[in-house]
């Protein structure tokens, strides 16, 4: 299977929710089926079926994270410079707008825009990728199209 590239803080946060959904997840939703399979019918009781459905979700998420896990290439971003790559943090300006906004790019997995991390795969940070500070890209974003001026690249 490919590995998964990712930063060490991506890896460490999927580290952390692994091991809350097995240490208290997973024991608090058991007692909770326990607890339900005591009200006696189950085949009309919403409480079993409902606690049912949260620990499947659990159980699934678990293994997904385990999959994630295993297959992880964290990647020390601190020990990279130059051009834009993976793990760099890079200030961006909207050439028509003057709107300024930083990502970080990073792993699938780990992926929040909102939180300013940017998929690896996705458009923008393919046309990201390679360029130094100074350089202009015309992105073809889902509203039309965007020139970006690279204002800022830092690894950390």
């Amino acid at each position: 299977m490919e590995k998964i590239p990712m930063t060490q803080a991506g890896f460490s946060r999927l580290e952390v929710e692994l091991k809350k959904l097995k240490t208290v997840e997973r024991p608090l939703i058991i007692s909770a089926i326990a607890e339900a399979r005591e009200h006696g019918d189950l085949s009309e009781n919403a409480e079993y079926h409902s606690a049912r459905e949260k620990h499947s979700f659990i159980e699934g998420r678990v293994k997904e994270l385990e999959a994630i896990i295993s297959l992880a290439e964290v990647i020390n971003v601190a020990a990279l410079s130059g051009t834009i790559k993976f793990g760099a943090t890079v200030t961006i300006m909207d050439e028509d707008t003057d709107e300024k906004k930083t990502y970080q790019i990073v792993g699938e997995p780990e992926a929040n825009l909102e939180k300013g991390l940017l998929n690896i795969k996705s458009p923008l940070a393919r046309a990201l990728i390679g360029k130094e500070e100074g350089d202009s890209i015309v992105f073809n974003a889902p509203g039309g199209t965007r020139d970006y001026e690279i204002l800022k690249i830092v690894f950390q």
